[in-house]
C-alpha cells in the first residue's frame, strides 16, 4: 500500500517535533514546548499513534492496524512485537541501512525496483524480511546520485540488527531488533499506541 505523499513539513509542525530527525526540519534540531489546554488521554494516544505511523512513512491506517493485530496475536510484549513488525518492512530496512536519506525515498527505491532481496528484485515496500535476508541495490542503480550522496555522508548511525558494505551496497537484515536498539528522533511511548488500539 502507498504511504503519505503530502507535505512533510506540515506533519512535523502538526506534532511540533523533528519527526524524522533531519537537520533540514522546519523545527531545526529542537522541539519547542506545546501550549494550550491539557490534552485528553484519547488525544495523547491518538497523537502518539500518528507520530509513529508518520515516522514509518505514513503507512495507511488499515495496514498499520493490521500490524497491531498481528503483534497482539503473537503474544508476549505487544509493544515490542508491534515495533519489530514495522522494522521488518523492506522499506524500513533500506532506510535504516542509510541507502536512502528518508523513509519516503526508501519506499520509492523499493517501488521502482532498485532493491534486491537475496538477489531477486522486490518492489513491495511492506515486504517482511526474515533473519539473514540479504538486501542489495541493483547494480545498474548503484550510481544513482541520491544513493551515493547519502551513503558517503550519512545522517544516521546504522543499528546493530542490520549491516551494510558501503562499497558494494549489499546489506543484511541480521536479526530481529531488541526494543532498546530501535531508535527514534523523538521520545516514543508505544504504550499509548497500544492503549489506542486496545479500546
Amino acid at each position: 500500500m502507498a504511504g503519505y505523499s503530502g507535505p512533510k513539513n506540515k506533519i512535523a509542525k502538526r506534532f511540533n517535533v523533528n519527526l524524522w530527525g533531519r537537520s533540514v526540519s522546519p523545527l531545526g534540531t529542537k522541539n519547542t514546548p506545546s501550549r494550550g489546554r491539557k490534552k485528553s488521554d484519547f488525544a495523547l494516544q491518538l497523537e502518539e499513534k500518528q507520530k509513529l505511523r508518520y515516522f514509518y512513512g505514513g503507512i495507511r491506517e488499515r495496514q498499520f492496524k493490521r500490524y497491531f493485530k498481528e503483534a497482539k496475536r503473537q503474544g508476549g510484549n505487544i509493544g515490542n512485537n508491534f515495533l519489530t513488525l514495522l522494522e521488518k518492512r523492506l522499506d524500513v530496512a533500506v532506510y535504516r541501512l542509510n541507502i536512502a536519506v528518508t523513509i519516503f525515498a526508501a519506499r520509492q527505491f523499493v517501488s521502482h525496483g532498485h532493491i534486491l532481496v537475496n538477489g531477486k528484485r522486490v518492489n513491495i515496500p511492506s515486504y517482511s524480511l526474515k533473519d539473514g535476508d540479504e538486501i542489495s541495490v541493483k547494480e545498474k542503480s548503484r550510481s544513482l546520485p541520491l544513493i551515493q550522496s547519502h551513503i558517503n555522508e550519512p545522517e544516521r548511525s546504522i543499528p546493530p540488527y542490520v549491516f551494510i558494505d558501503s562499497q558494494t551496497l549489499t546489506g543484511k537484515f541480521e536479526r530481529l531488533p531488541e526494543r532498546e536498539e530501535i531508535s527514534y528522533p523523538f521520545q516514543l511511548n508505544e504504550a499509548l499506541v497500544i492503549e489506542f488500539y486496545s479500546k
